[in-house]
């Protein structure tokens, strides 16, 4: 039996982790379990799971998941801080790092330090800070495998394979629901349209990225540090169908696809059980269902934030951690209706042109590059389009 610790047990990713897990209980045991501040469905789970331990990170709401689980041993914590000893809790043999944002960044680090597996889920923690995460990873001799469905894909391609012989990959993206759309379309919509993906049930925040195409561009960057590629060997691929989560082409022009129906506790199952494979009872695809795959390159003129992305990327140092945190800054204010959907590019393109760059950043330099740029995104935001 493998011991689990869920950090972000409430989301999308969390609670089909704990799907996974109620088909396997003779595999899996939960540890720990956090939650942000759906502190009704983490004293759900708790009572279901009996975790060793639960923290919620609203700190005014201790007190009601505190009585709720009184007549428990569960241990139960409180506040952001406390997410780091959740991280470490000696018994668990696997972190699901499920965080939302850059919040994920210090419990990965947490868990790494204590020799912990890691199911990355949280693709922020690598595009804040991957150099550093994955120079810990090796340090500690701890393996990070991959959750987005795109990643995990290329992780199972690449079983058995020397990554020096790979040539190229390509992730995929299902266009999301404004594919083939142009900008003056783009210039009206709204939160409700944007929400509305057509293949895959996610977070909001996770869904209005996958409609800007920025979850690609983070993708990308996260891709980078997971299986040491450069630039030029990371291509983003438009597939509507969402079958073909990934694809990797090797040195000798032979290529290596992972195919699946677009359902992410796929990956979750496969994350938690590695490194072997067992037996699930969810659906499976079926060909005849999809007589055709179509491919497309991604239009990285009308979706901007792809191409950002790629320059953030290639620039290097804390630039990633400037385009995650104005990105999150700018998802926020599109979902309470403070911007449009052309004025997220807007405002994360002048965050990376107008903020210090650090071209070696250590811990700190990521933190703070983090706090300073959620600051001036906002300002941006209230000055540009609040104050009109």
């Amino acid at each position: 039996m493998k011991n689990i610790t869920i950090l972000g047990s409430t989301g999308s990713i969390g609670t089909q982790a704990l799907d996974v897990i109620r088909a396997n209980p003779a595999l899996y045991r939960v540890v720990v379990l956090t939650a942000n501040a759906n502190a009704a469905l983490l004293i759900e789970q708790s009572l279901e799971f009996l975790p060793e331990l639960v923290v919620i990170g609203d700190e005014s709401q201790y007190t009601a998941v505190k009585a709720a689980l009184a007549g428990t041993a569960v241990k139960v914590l409180a506040g952001e801080h406390s997410l780091c000893e959740a991280a470490s809790v000696e018994s668990a043999d696997l972190v699901l790092t499920a965080l939302m944002g850059s919040v994920g960044l210090r419990p990965t680090i947490a868990a790494i330090e204590a020799k912990k597996t890691i199911a990355l889920a949280n693709k922020e923690t690598l595009v804040v800070a991957g150099e550093l995460v994955t120079r810990l990873a090796a340090e500690h001799g701890v393996k990070i495998i991959p959750v987005d469905s795109e990643h995990s894909a290329i992780y199972q391609c690449l079983a058995g394979e020397d990554l020096g012989t790979i040539e190229k990959i390509y992730i995929t993206a299902s266009g999301g629901p404004f594919r083939g759309k142009d900008r003056s379309y783009l210039a009206s919509v709204t939160k409700e349209q944007a929400l509305k993906h057509p293949n895959w049930v996610m977070g909001a925040k996770i869904t209005i990225d996958s409609a800007s195409l920025m979850n690609k561009g983070l993708e990308v960057i996260e891709a980078k540090w997971l299986f040491d590629l450069d630039i030029s060997q990371i291509d983003v691929i438009v597939h509507p169908q969402s079958i073909v989560h990934s694809i990797v082409q090797f040195n000798d022009g032979s290529m290596k696809a992972q195919l699946g129906l677009p359902d992410m506790k796929l990956p979750i199952h496969y994350a938690m059980a590695y490194p072997e494979r067992i037996e699930s009872k969810f659906p499976r695809f079926n060909f005849l269902d999809y007589p055709e795959f179509t491919f497309a390159r991604a239009d990285m003129e009308t979706f901007r934030n792809l191409g950002l992305a790629y320059t953030a990327l290639e620039k290097g140092g804390n630039m990633p951690c400037i385009i995650n945190a104005a990105n999150e800054v700018v998802v926020d204010a599109f979902l309470n209706d403070q911007i449009g959907f052309l004025g997220m590019s807007d405002v994360i393109e002048q965050c990376m042109s107008d903020l210090p760059f650090v071209a070696e950043p250590a811990l700190n330099n990521y933190l703070e590059t983090d706090e300073l740029t959620r600051i001036f995104a906002r300002e941006l935001v209230t000055k540009k389009y609040l104050a009109i």
